[in-house]
This record gives C-alpha cells, structure tokens and sequence, in this order.
C-alpha cells in the first residue's frame, strides 16, 4: 500500500507495536493473521492520508515537488466524483448479484478471506466457492461494461 519506502518500514513497526500493546484485548473471534493485518491496513491508511497532508502543506509552501502537483492534480472537485459515481456504480452491481455469488464475491474480495475460511464460514465445499465468485466477477463486469473508458 505504501510502496517501497521507508514509511513502509516504519509502519510495520508501528503494526507491531500496536499489536503488542492490543494483544490482551484479543477476542479470538477470528484468526490473529486477520486481527494483525486489518491492524497494518488501519496504519498504511493513516500514513497516506498523512503523506496526503503533507503533499497539500508542501504545496501551500511553494516547496513542492512534480510528484506532489501529480497527487493534487488528480483529488480534483471532478475527480472526487468520478471516484464517487464509480464506487456507487460498483455497489449497485454488488448488490445486482444473485445472493449466493454477492455474498461469495463479498467474503473474498471485500472481506479479503481465503477459501478455506469461507468454506468453515459457510459450509460450502471450496471447489463451489470459486465457482461462485468466479461467477460474480464475470456478471460484474458484464453489469459494469458500460463504464469502460468513461472514467479514464
């Protein structure tokens, strides 16, 4: 998420460090390896948004570089909703699918699970499962065809 950088290195400390400091408070409600990487997602995301609001004082600065006006160029007012037409376009097609493809394609691709844990999940054989989502990327891009090329 971050790149090949040193904030990249200090985030996983800071997961480690958070981790460690949460520990006790650990439900077992699910598996550690996903309580610690929604733990790294929640600090990749704030170092962007950190790395954002330095980008926005660099450029109130005058000390800005081509990458910084490259990142301020593309969060225009226009380009904020494209993304916002295109997240509510990509919902609606979620919602669109037959119940058992959303809720296979959900579990894999939103929920980020593996195969064998959404089979523990819901009794399903794995085999049925990528069936299933496999089924539900094809009709998602059938129902969200009309979009190629209109946000580019």
């Amino acid at each position: 998420m971050l790149g090949p950088t040193s904030d990249a290195e200090d985030v996983a400390q800071e997961t480690l460090v958070a981790a460690y400091k949460a520990l006790s408070g650990f439900q077992f409600d699910s598996k550690f390896s996903t309580w610690l990487y929604r733990i790294a997602v929640n600090k990749c995301t704030d170092a962007l948004r950190a790395r954002r609001r330095d980008t926005i004082l660099l450029d109130a600065t005058g000390e800005n570089s081509a990458a910084a006006w490259e990142a301020i160029d593309k969060e225009t007012p226009h380009w904020e909703l494209e993304q916002a037409e295109l997240a509510w376009e990509l919902e609606k097609g979620i919602q669109a699918l037959p119940h058992l493809y959303r809720e296979s394609f959900v579990l894999r691709h939103v929920e980020g699970l593996g195969y064998d844990e959404m089979s523990a999940i819901l009794g399903v054989h794995r085999d049925t499962l990528k069936m299933r989502v496999y089924k539900a990327r094809t009709l998602l891009c059938q129902s969200l065809a009309h979009l190629d090329g209109a946000h580019k």
